[in-house]
């Protein structure tokens, strides 16, 4: 997945129940961000940032849906316990998160394991990438993609 592909079609369960669809964000911008777990340390804190700037993401019509391997019972327990105000995608079966190239081999103290390279994708209205962020680092991340999609 590069700047200027179309996005792959999706439809996956979110938090809350039922589920969400690449179509449903026609003509808003969309600012995916996939991240590895639900309720660790950089994940929280990148879902926390996201959720109290969603006003300002709002201004610059754009929305945030999260992403990850967690099920949406997970999701609902992360975003109760945060007061999260973002809605989360679950795929379990990578469905979405493979095509997109972010389902890596990790390495930790170490061992190898397969995991989520976090990455924020901003989609415009037409379902085109704009923008790619690779191997994030959380702090400062929800600053720079909000100047982003003010640009696009």
């Amino acid at each position: 997945m590069q700047v200027g592909d179309k996005f792959p079609s999706f439809t996956l369960p979110r938090d809350g129940g039922g589920e969400l669809t690449l179509s449903d964000f026609r003509g808003k911008k969309l600012v995916l961000f996939l991240y590895p777990k639900d309720d660790t340390p950089g994940c929280t804190t990148e879902s926390i940032e996201f959720t109290a700037t969603r006003d300002e993401f709002d201004k610059a019509g754009a929305v945030v849906v999260g992403l990850s391997k967690d099920t949406v019972k997970k999701h609902d327990k992360f975003i109760e316990k945060h007061s999260l105000g973002v809605p989360l995608l679950s795929d379990e079966n990578g469905t979405l998160i493979e095509p997109l190239g972010c389902w890596v081999e990790k390495n930790m103290y170490g061992r190898t394991y397969m995991g989520i390279e976090r990455t924020t994708f901003l989609i415009d209205g037409a379902g085109v990438v704009q923008n790619i962020w690779h191997k994030v680092k959380v702090k400062g991340h929800v600053a720079e993609v909000l100047e982003a999609a003010k640009e696009v």
